[in-house]
Protein backbone atom coordinates (compact mmCIF):
# COMPACT_ATOMS: atom_id res chain seq x y z
CA UNK A 1 0.00 0.00 0.00
CA UNK A 2 1.41 3.41 -0.94
CA UNK A 3 2.12 5.91 1.80
CA UNK A 4 -0.36 8.76 2.18
CA UNK A 5 0.89 11.98 0.57
CA UNK A 6 -0.44 15.20 2.05
CA UNK A 7 -0.27 18.53 0.23
CA UNK A 8 2.84 20.69 0.36
CA UNK A 9 0.66 23.46 1.81
CA UNK A 10 -0.15 21.31 4.82
CA UNK A 11 3.51 20.42 5.20
CA UNK A 12 4.39 24.12 5.06
CA UNK A 13 2.05 25.01 7.92
CA UNK A 14 3.86 25.98 11.12
CA UNK A 15 2.99 24.07 14.30
CA UNK A 16 -0.17 25.53 15.83
CA UNK A 17 0.95 26.81 19.21
CA UNK A 18 -2.40 26.22 20.91
CA UNK A 19 -2.35 22.56 19.89
CA UNK A 20 1.05 22.24 21.57
CA UNK A 21 -0.30 23.98 24.66
CA UNK A 22 -3.24 21.59 24.78
CA UNK A 23 -0.85 18.64 24.69
CA UNK A 24 1.34 20.20 27.42
CA UNK A 25 -1.77 20.73 29.51
CA UNK A 26 -3.00 17.18 28.96
CA UNK A 27 0.36 15.70 29.89
CA UNK A 28 0.59 17.80 33.05
CA UNK A 29 -2.88 17.07 34.44
CA UNK A 30 -2.34 13.32 34.09
CA UNK A 31 -0.12 13.50 37.17
CA UNK A 32 -0.97 16.86 38.77
CA UNK A 33 -4.10 18.57 40.09
CA UNK A 34 -2.80 22.10 40.62
CA UNK A 35 -2.77 23.52 37.07
CA UNK A 36 -3.59 27.18 36.58
CA UNK A 37 -4.13 27.80 32.85
CA UNK A 38 -3.37 31.34 31.66
CA UNK A 39 -2.63 30.20 28.12
CA UNK A 40 -5.54 30.14 25.67
CA UNK A 41 -7.71 33.27 25.58
CA UNK A 42 -11.11 31.73 26.29
CA UNK A 43 -13.23 33.98 28.55
CA UNK A 44 -14.24 32.34 31.81
CA UNK A 45 -17.54 34.27 31.92
CA UNK A 46 -20.87 32.70 31.03
CA UNK A 47 -22.74 33.96 28.00
CA UNK A 48 -25.13 36.62 29.26
CA UNK A 49 -28.57 35.36 30.27
CA UNK A 50 -30.66 37.32 27.77
CA UNK A 51 -28.68 35.82 24.87
CA UNK A 52 -29.10 32.28 26.21
CA UNK A 53 -32.80 32.92 26.79
CA UNK A 54 -33.24 34.16 23.20
CA UNK A 55 -31.44 31.10 21.88
CA UNK A 56 -33.81 28.80 23.76
CA UNK A 57 -36.80 30.63 22.32
CA UNK A 58 -35.44 30.47 18.78
CA UNK A 59 -34.77 26.74 19.00
CA UNK A 60 -38.53 26.15 19.11
CA UNK A 61 -39.10 28.03 15.85
CA UNK A 62 -39.14 25.48 12.99
CA UNK A 63 -38.22 28.21 10.49
CA UNK A 64 -34.79 28.33 12.13
CA UNK A 65 -34.17 24.66 11.40
CA UNK A 66 -33.75 25.31 7.67
CA UNK A 67 -30.73 26.54 5.73
CA UNK A 68 -29.82 30.15 6.56
CA UNK A 69 -28.90 32.89 4.11
CA UNK A 70 -25.30 32.72 2.87
CA UNK A 71 -24.89 36.41 3.74
CA UNK A 72 -26.48 36.10 7.16
CA UNK A 73 -30.06 36.83 8.17
CA UNK A 74 -31.27 40.26 7.13
CA UNK A 75 -32.34 41.14 10.69
CA UNK A 76 -28.83 40.48 12.00
CA UNK A 77 -27.17 42.47 9.22
CA UNK A 78 -29.49 45.39 9.93
CA UNK A 79 -28.70 45.16 13.67
CA UNK A 80 -24.97 45.18 12.89
CA UNK A 81 -25.44 48.25 10.69
CA UNK A 82 -27.20 50.13 13.49
CA UNK A 83 -24.62 48.96 16.06
CA UNK A 84 -21.76 50.23 13.90
CA UNK A 85 -23.44 53.58 13.39
CA UNK A 86 -24.04 53.97 17.13
CA UNK A 87 -20.63 52.75 18.26
CA UNK A 88 -18.32 54.06 15.54
CA UNK A 89 -20.32 56.54 13.43
CA UNK A 90 -19.71 54.37 10.37
CA UNK A 91 -22.47 53.92 7.79
CA UNK A 92 -22.83 50.37 6.42
CA UNK A 93 -25.19 49.00 3.78
CA UNK A 94 -26.65 45.78 5.25
CA UNK A 95 -27.01 44.28 1.76
CA UNK A 96 -23.49 44.77 0.41
CA UNK A 97 -21.18 45.83 3.24
CA UNK A 98 -21.93 43.25 5.96
CA UNK A 99 -21.30 39.50 5.88
CA UNK A 100 -22.06 37.12 8.77
CA UNK A 101 -19.39 34.54 9.63
CA UNK A 102 -19.10 31.26 11.52
CA UNK A 103 -16.85 33.08 13.97
CA UNK A 104 -14.35 35.68 12.78
CA UNK A 105 -11.56 33.07 12.50
CA UNK A 106 -13.47 31.33 9.71
CA UNK A 107 -13.72 34.53 7.70
CA UNK A 108 -10.09 35.46 8.31
CA UNK A 109 -9.05 31.99 7.13
CA UNK A 110 -11.14 32.12 3.94
CA UNK A 111 -10.30 35.70 2.95
CA UNK A 112 -6.90 34.93 1.36
CA UNK A 113 -8.62 32.41 -0.93
CA UNK A 114 -10.77 35.26 -2.21
CA UNK A 115 -7.90 37.73 -2.69
CA UNK A 116 -4.68 35.86 -3.49
CA UNK A 117 -3.50 34.07 -6.59
CA UNK A 118 -0.75 31.47 -6.36
CA UNK A 119 2.49 33.26 -5.53
CA UNK A 120 0.94 36.59 -4.50
CA UNK A 121 2.42 38.27 -1.45
CA UNK A 122 0.45 38.86 1.73
CA UNK A 123 1.68 41.00 4.61
CA UNK A 124 1.38 39.49 8.07
CA UNK A 125 2.38 41.13 11.38
CA UNK A 126 5.03 39.49 13.52
CA UNK A 127 4.07 38.70 16.26
CA UNK A 128 0.45 37.93 15.36
CA UNK A 129 -2.49 35.62 15.80
CA UNK A 130 -1.27 32.42 14.04
CA UNK A 131 -4.36 32.03 11.83
CA UNK A 132 -3.23 34.86 9.55
CA UNK A 133 -0.06 33.07 8.47
CA UNK A 134 -1.76 29.69 8.14
CA UNK A 135 -4.52 31.08 5.94
CA UNK A 136 -1.99 32.71 3.60
CA UNK A 137 -0.07 29.45 3.20
CA UNK A 138 -3.24 27.43 2.56
CA UNK A 139 -4.29 29.92 -0.14
CA UNK A 140 -0.96 29.53 -1.94
CA UNK A 141 0.25 33.00 -1.03
CA UNK A 142 3.72 34.06 0.04
CA UNK A 143 3.86 35.62 3.52
CA UNK A 144 6.01 38.68 4.12
CA UNK A 145 6.47 39.47 7.79
CA UNK A 146 6.06 42.99 9.14
CA UNK A 147 7.97 43.27 12.45
CA UNK A 148 6.06 44.77 15.36
CA UNK A 149 8.40 46.35 17.90
CA UNK A 150 7.86 47.97 21.25
CA UNK A 151 9.57 51.16 20.10
CA UNK A 152 7.05 51.59 17.27
CA UNK A 153 4.09 50.82 19.53
CA UNK A 154 3.69 47.46 17.81
CA UNK A 155 2.47 48.91 14.50
CA UNK A 156 4.13 47.96 11.18
CA UNK A 157 6.44 50.54 9.61
CA UNK A 158 5.04 50.83 6.08
CA UNK A 159 8.20 52.52 4.80
CA UNK A 160 10.27 49.46 5.73
CA UNK A 161 8.39 47.18 3.34
CA UNK A 162 10.55 46.88 0.17
CA UNK A 163 8.81 48.35 -2.85
CA UNK A 164 9.38 45.13 -4.76
CA UNK A 165 7.27 43.36 -2.13
CA UNK A 166 4.81 46.20 -1.58
CA UNK A 167 3.85 46.39 -5.25
CA UNK A 168 3.01 42.67 -5.23
CA UNK A 169 1.23 42.61 -1.86
CA UNK A 170 -2.45 41.85 -2.42
CA UNK A 171 -3.42 41.54 1.25
CA UNK A 172 -2.37 42.97 4.62
CA UNK A 173 -3.53 41.73 8.01
CA UNK A 174 -3.81 44.17 10.92
CA UNK A 175 -5.16 43.50 14.42
CA UNK A 176 -5.96 46.23 16.96
CA UNK A 177 -6.53 46.02 19.88
CA UNK A 178 -3.68 43.62 19.33
CA UNK A 179 -3.27 39.98 20.21
CA UNK A 180 -0.75 39.29 21.72
CA UNK A 181 0.64 42.73 22.65
CA UNK A 182 -2.68 44.37 23.75
CA UNK A 183 -1.87 47.75 22.14
CA UNK A 184 -4.40 49.94 20.31
CA UNK A 185 -3.86 51.72 16.99
CA UNK A 186 -4.35 55.45 16.45
CA UNK A 187 -5.78 57.31 13.46
CA UNK A 188 -2.38 58.36 12.10
CA UNK A 189 -1.17 54.75 11.98
CA UNK A 190 -4.30 53.57 10.17
CA UNK A 191 -3.99 56.50 7.74
CA UNK A 192 -0.46 55.40 6.82
CA UNK A 193 -1.67 51.86 6.16
CA UNK A 194 -4.52 53.18 4.00
CA UNK A 195 -2.13 55.28 1.90
CA UNK A 196 0.08 52.21 1.46
CA UNK A 197 -2.92 50.15 0.34
CA UNK A 198 -4.12 52.83 -2.09
CA UNK A 199 -0.66 53.08 -3.65
CA UNK A 200 -0.09 49.34 -4.00
CA UNK A 201 -3.57 47.93 -4.59
CA UNK A 202 -3.53 46.06 -1.28
CA UNK A 203 -6.61 44.88 0.62
CA UNK A 204 -6.42 45.53 4.38
CA UNK A 205 -8.06 43.05 6.74
CA UNK A 206 -8.31 44.58 10.22
CA UNK A 207 -9.17 42.10 12.97
CA UNK A 208 -11.26 43.98 15.55
CA UNK A 209 -12.13 41.00 17.77
CA UNK A 210 -11.26 42.85 20.99
CA UNK A 211 -13.07 46.06 20.05
CA UNK A 212 -15.19 46.19 23.20
CA UNK A 213 -12.59 45.05 25.73
CA UNK A 214 -10.80 48.27 26.67
CA UNK A 215 -10.25 49.83 30.08
CA UNK A 216 -9.72 53.16 31.84
CA UNK A 217 -12.35 54.87 29.71
CA UNK A 218 -10.46 54.12 26.50
CA UNK A 219 -12.34 53.28 23.30
CA UNK A 220 -10.55 51.47 20.47
CA UNK A 221 -10.74 53.17 17.09
CA UNK A 222 -12.53 51.44 14.24
CA UNK A 223 -10.35 51.18 11.14
CA UNK A 224 -13.42 51.94 9.01
CA UNK A 225 -13.92 55.29 10.75
CA UNK A 226 -10.66 56.55 9.17
CA UNK A 227 -10.95 58.37 5.83
CA UNK A 228 -10.51 56.06 2.85
CA UNK A 229 -10.60 52.83 4.83
CA UNK A 230 -13.72 51.42 3.21
CA UNK A 231 -12.12 51.87 -0.21
CA UNK A 232 -9.29 49.50 0.63
CA UNK A 233 -10.37 47.20 3.39
CA UNK A 234 -12.65 45.33 5.73
CA UNK A 235 -12.97 44.88 9.49
CA UNK A 236 -13.67 41.61 11.29
CA UNK A 237 -15.66 41.25 14.50
CA UNK A 238 -16.31 38.38 16.89
CA UNK A 239 -19.14 37.76 19.33
CA UNK A 240 -16.76 35.47 21.22
CA UNK A 241 -14.92 38.05 23.31
CA UNK A 242 -17.59 40.76 23.59
CA UNK A 243 -20.39 38.48 24.71
CA UNK A 244 -18.42 35.45 26.00
CA UNK A 245 -19.80 33.37 23.12
CA UNK A 246 -16.62 31.51 22.09
CA UNK A 247 -18.36 28.18 21.56
CA UNK A 248 -21.30 29.66 19.66
CA UNK A 249 -19.20 30.50 16.57
CA UNK A 250 -20.65 33.79 15.41
CA UNK A 251 -18.87 36.76 13.87
CA UNK A 252 -19.09 39.20 10.99
CA UNK A 253 -16.99 41.24 8.60
CA UNK A 254 -17.86 44.70 7.29
CA UNK A 255 -16.50 47.18 4.78
CA UNK A 256 -15.54 47.08 1.11
CA UNK A 257 -18.39 45.55 -0.88
CA UNK A 258 -16.16 44.00 -3.57
CA UNK A 259 -14.03 42.22 -0.99
CA UNK A 260 -17.13 40.95 0.82
CA UNK A 261 -18.69 39.72 -2.43
CA UNK A 262 -15.54 37.74 -3.21
CA UNK A 263 -15.41 36.29 0.31
CA UNK A 264 -19.12 35.42 0.16
CA UNK A 265 -18.51 33.51 -3.07
CA UNK A 266 -15.75 31.48 -1.45
CA UNK A 267 -17.92 30.81 1.60
CA UNK A 268 -20.83 29.65 -0.56
CA UNK A 269 -18.57 26.82 -1.72
CA UNK A 270 -17.30 26.02 1.77
CA UNK A 271 -20.17 26.32 4.24
CA UNK A 272 -23.91 26.86 4.53
CA UNK A 273 -23.95 29.76 6.95
CA UNK A 274 -24.63 30.16 10.65
CA UNK A 275 -27.54 28.37 12.34
CA UNK A 276 -30.41 30.88 12.34
CA UNK A 277 -31.13 30.54 16.05
CA UNK A 278 -27.54 31.56 16.85
CA UNK A 279 -27.93 34.61 14.64
CA UNK A 280 -31.07 35.76 16.46
CA UNK A 281 -29.29 35.23 19.76
CA UNK A 282 -26.55 37.47 18.36
CA UNK A 283 -29.10 40.19 17.63
CA UNK A 284 -30.10 40.08 21.30
CA UNK A 285 -26.46 40.61 22.22
CA UNK A 286 -26.13 43.67 19.99
CA UNK A 287 -29.44 45.24 20.94
CA UNK A 288 -29.98 44.08 24.52
CA UNK A 289 -28.66 45.58 27.77
CA UNK A 290 -24.92 46.16 28.06
CA UNK A 291 -24.78 45.45 31.80
CA UNK A 292 -23.05 42.08 31.41
CA UNK A 293 -20.38 43.52 29.11
CA UNK A 294 -19.67 46.37 31.51
CA UNK A 295 -19.46 43.97 34.45
CA UNK A 296 -17.09 41.75 32.51
CA UNK A 297 -14.86 44.71 31.61
CA UNK A 298 -14.83 45.85 35.23
CA UNK A 299 -13.74 42.41 36.39
CA UNK A 300 -11.03 42.20 33.72
CA UNK A 301 -9.80 45.60 34.89
CA UNK A 302 -9.57 44.37 38.49
CA UNK A 303 -7.63 41.31 37.36
CA UNK A 304 -5.35 43.42 35.19
CA UNK A 305 -4.49 45.73 38.07
CA UNK A 306 -3.89 42.77 40.37
CA UNK A 307 -1.52 41.02 37.97
CA UNK A 308 0.25 44.25 37.00
CA UNK A 309 0.95 45.05 40.64
CA UNK A 310 2.32 41.59 41.25
CA UNK A 311 4.52 41.49 38.14
CA UNK A 312 5.88 44.93 39.00
CA UNK A 313 6.75 43.63 42.45
CA UNK A 314 8.64 40.76 40.83
CA UNK A 315 10.48 43.19 38.55
CA UNK A 316 9.15 41.64 35.34
CA UNK A 317 9.11 43.84 32.22
CA UNK A 318 5.76 44.52 30.51
CA UNK A 319 3.46 47.31 29.34
CA UNK A 320 0.21 47.64 31.26
CA UNK A 321 -2.56 46.63 28.81
CA UNK A 322 -5.19 49.18 27.93
CA UNK A 323 -7.30 46.62 26.08
CA UNK A 324 -7.79 42.85 25.52
CA UNK A 325 -7.22 40.40 28.35
CA UNK A 326 -3.56 39.72 27.61
CA UNK A 327 -0.23 40.69 29.15
CA UNK A 328 2.81 40.62 26.82
CA UNK A 329 5.70 40.00 29.19
CA UNK A 330 9.43 39.72 28.56
CA UNK A 331 11.07 36.52 29.74
CA UNK A 332 13.22 37.63 32.70
CA UNK A 333 16.88 37.66 31.67
CA UNK A 334 18.00 35.84 34.82
CA UNK A 335 16.40 32.60 33.60
CA UNK A 336 18.37 32.62 30.33
CA UNK A 337 15.66 30.66 28.50
CA UNK A 338 13.80 30.98 25.23
CA UNK A 339 10.04 31.43 25.42
CA UNK A 340 9.09 27.78 24.93
CA UNK A 341 11.53 26.57 27.54
CA UNK A 342 10.40 29.24 30.00
CA UNK A 343 6.74 28.28 29.46
CA UNK A 344 7.66 24.64 30.08
CA UNK A 345 9.64 25.67 33.14
CA UNK A 346 6.67 27.55 34.62
CA UNK A 347 4.46 24.53 34.01
CA UNK A 348 6.93 22.00 35.41
CA UNK A 349 7.94 24.00 38.48
CA UNK A 350 4.77 25.90 39.40
CA UNK A 351 1.87 24.41 37.47
CA UNK A 352 1.32 27.68 35.60
CA UNK A 353 0.51 27.58 31.88
CA UNK A 354 1.31 30.60 29.68
CA UNK A 355 1.76 30.97 25.92
CA UNK A 356 5.34 31.18 24.58
CA UNK A 357 5.83 34.24 22.42
CA UNK A 358 7.54 32.32 19.60
CA UNK A 359 4.13 30.82 18.82
CA UNK A 360 3.09 34.22 17.46
CA UNK A 361 6.15 34.64 15.22
CA UNK A 362 9.90 35.11 15.39
CA UNK A 363 9.52 38.61 16.86
CA UNK A 364 7.67 37.04 19.77
CA UNK A 365 10.75 35.22 20.94
CA UNK A 366 11.79 36.40 24.38
CA UNK A 367 8.19 37.05 25.46
CA UNK A 368 5.30 35.14 26.99
CA UNK A 369 1.59 35.95 26.79
CA UNK A 370 -0.45 35.75 29.98
CA UNK A 371 -4.25 35.71 29.71
CA UNK A 372 -6.28 37.06 32.64
CA UNK A 373 -9.09 34.63 31.97
CA UNK A 374 -9.36 33.29 35.52
CA UNK A 375 -10.84 34.74 38.74
CA UNK A 376 -8.79 37.07 40.92
CA UNK A 377 -8.13 34.46 43.62
CA UNK A 378 -6.37 32.27 41.05
CA UNK A 379 -4.32 35.20 39.78
CA UNK A 380 -3.30 35.82 43.39
CA UNK A 381 -2.24 32.18 43.62
CA UNK A 382 -0.20 32.56 40.42
CA UNK A 383 1.66 35.51 41.94
CA UNK A 384 2.33 33.55 45.14
CA UNK A 385 3.83 30.72 43.10
CA UNK A 386 5.93 33.12 41.00
CA UNK A 387 7.36 34.74 44.13
CA UNK A 388 9.01 31.41 44.99
CA UNK A 389 10.09 30.57 41.43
Amino acid sequence: MSRLQVSQRVLDLPPYIFAKLEQMKSDYIMSHSDLIDLGVGDPDFQTQENIVRMMKEQLDNPDNHRYPSFKGEKELREAISRWYKTNYEVELDPETEILVLIGSKEGLAHLPMAILNEGDYALVPDPAYPAYLSSIILAGGIPYFMPLTRGEKYFPIMEDIPQGIASKAKLMFLNYPNNPTSVMADEASYAKAIRFAEKNGTVIAQDFAYSELAFDGLKPLSFLSVKGAKNVGVEFHSFSKTFAMTGWRLGFVVGNSEVLAALAKVKSCMDSGVFKAVQYAGIEGLTGPADALEAMKKEYSVRRDLLAKGLNRLGWDFDNPGATFYFWVKVPEKYNMDSIRFAEYLLEKKGIMVTPGIGFGSMGEGYIRIAINLPSHQIEEVLKRLETL
